[in-house]
């Protein structure tokens, strides 16, 4: 049994005439080294002050926590000087834990505890001790209280309540920077020696980190800790009671640290030149390829815009950013036309969104690569020389007069040759007949423009080699009128001429005709001469 836990305390009380006179308790005073002496006022035995010698002045006992012994612990004694140890003195015990946490030897007033105590449960026991007449029952002395303090072992280790814990710091930090602060708890009695005194370490995570042993601040350790390096650290943090000697107990938790992403990388295209092929017939504002420069770094720092550096070819195409994908996608903005060009060169422009004035010193934040385009042949329908034919021909021409032609021509290389057909639509279109070779347009009947002054249908060529592949033109024919009628009059007239008629004078319809006039019978029509 430890010394300290051994030692009888005794409690000596000051009494006159039998009486036990209570003390009042003093703080932070336990046990008297040596007597102590004061006048003290003796009621009812002196009518005069007397210097009196005292006993032991006490206030509160100490019991160890967490006693495995055999025996139940020793607390203390209470004693009366009334007591002759004649056996006719009885102590009691009342208050908290009395029975059942502590025990009093009636007759010699030696306390024990019968039970392990714990000081995190309950770290004090207030009691009171009374000395009694054995024969009588009745009180020798006022009724005294007294504490029990239970004293502290380091029998807790430190806790850290809230971990696991979950923190971040910006990669490329300067060394010292302020990462999380973690915290321990001790359950032991902070007021006595060093059982809650805890010592914070890292016992895995070095050298990236370090922890402050007293606050539990962990800080950065390296300068230009890199993230597209390594993102994720766990570190491994200690707390150590007992101030972290050796023998103190030890607690620990997890730290996972991230790097969280700041544009310290520009863009780069993995390789100077893109070669594409594209095909002549892609429509206006398709796209025709991507091209990509890689960033490492995440979200808006890694966001690219891509520009055409103005240059050859560059005005046939656009760029626009792939907000997904992060790719460039190369739009075509006028015609490709394979026999015209077959091929175009221009450089592209990647830079980042958003920039970081701290890493300017780094360089340029962007990239430049040159773009080959190869324009392929397709494929194409014959093309007309004219957008539309007109032409024009006289009414009552012969039938197979040639009245005009059209021309269309594959331009594709290795050219095919090129069949010529009306696309007939109505009756109406039987009119007029088509080489199929020459593209000559012939009258297949007589036209008569008083009938139908004008006709109008479709020609259509198509390639020899592939018929599927054809295109259409629209043909106007004017009908040219020919003098084929002599004039007419319209109304029916009747007049007549006298006699004596002077030239040039006329003849009014509503004067009556004279006898030696001569009659003209109605004139219906009028041939020209």
């Amino acid at each position: 049994m430890l010394t300290r836990n051994c030692l009888s305390l005794l409690l000596w009380v000051l009494f006159d005439g039998g009486l036990l006179i209570p003390l009042q308790p003093q703080p932070q005073q336990t046990l008297a080294t040596e007597p102590t002496e004061n006048v003290i006022h003796l009621p009812g035995r002196r009518s005069h002050f007397q210097r009196v010698k005292r006993g032991w002045v006490w206030n509160q006992f100490f019991v160890l926590e967490e006693y495995m012994g055999s025996e139940p612990q020793y607390v203390g004694k209470l004693h009366s000087d009334l007591d002759k140890g004649e056996g006719t003195v009885k102590y009691t015990l009342s208050g908290d834990g009395a029975g059942s946490v502590f025990t009093i030897d009636e007759t010699t007033g030696d306390i024990h505890a019968i039970r392990s105590l714990d000081r995190e449960e309950k770290p004090f026991y207030t009691l009171r001790a009374q000395a009694v007449d054995i024969e009588t029952r009745k009180p020798l002395e006022p009724e005294s209280e007294f504490i029990i303090k239970v004293q502290d072992i380091n029998d807790n280790e430190p806790k850290f309540l809230d971990g696991p814990y979950i923190a971040s710091v910006p990669e490329m930090s300067p060394v010292g920077a302020y990462v999380l602060q973690v915290k321990a708890t001790d359950a032991d009695d902070p007021t006595y020696g060093n059982s809650a005194r805890v010592v914070y370490s890292i016992l895995q995570g070095q050298p990236y980190f370090s922890i402050d042993p007293k606050t539990g601040v962990i800080r950065t350790a390296l300068p230009n800790m890199d993230r597209e390096v390594k993102e994720q650290y766990q570190v491994l943090i200690q707390a150590k009671d007992m101030g972290g000697q050796l023998g103190g107990l030890a607690g620990t938790t997890i730290v996972n640290i991230t790097l969280t992403d700041v544009n310290d990388n520009p863009p780069r295209f993995p390789k100077s030149i893109f070669h594409l092929k594209v095909p002549e017939s892609s429509p206006i504002g398709s796209a025709i390829g991507r091209i990509r420069a890689v960033d490492p770094d995440f979200g808006q720092n890694a966001e690219i815009e891509y520009n055409i550096v103005p240059g050859d070819g560059g005005n046939l195409f656009d760029i626009v950013t792939d907000e997904d994908t992060q790719e460039g996608v190369i739009k075509l903005k006028k015609p490709l036309d394979f026999e015209t060009k077959k091929a175009y060169t221009f450089k592209v422009e990647a830079s980042n969104v958003h920039l970081d004035h701290r890493f300017h010193s780094v360089g340029p934040f962007k990239d430049t690569a040159t773009v080959k385009i190869s324009v392929l042949d397709v494929e194409e329908p014959p093309v007309f020389s004219k957008p539309l034919y007109t032409m024009e021909v006289y009414e009552d021409t012969p039938i197979g007069t040639i009245i005009g032609a059209v021309t269309a021509q594959d331009l594709d290389v290795g050219s095919s040759s090129v069949r010529y057909f009306i696309d007939w639509k109505s009756d109406g279109d039987s009119y007029f007949t088509i080489d199929g070779t020459e593209g000559t347009i012939a009258t297949n009947e007589l036209l008569d423009r008083e009938s139908t002054a004008q006709y109008n249908f479709s020609v259509i060529a198509s390639k020899v080699s592939n018929p599927l592949l054809s295109s259409k033109v629209n043909i106007l024919i004017n009908v040219l009128d020919v003098n084929e009628f002599p004039p007419e009059i319209s109304v029916p007239y009747e007049t007549a001429v006298c006699e004596n008629a002077k030239p040039g004078q006329g003849n009014d319809s509503q004067v009556s005709i004279p006898d030696k006039c001569l009659f003209i019978p109605k004139l219906s029509s009028l041939s020209a001469v």
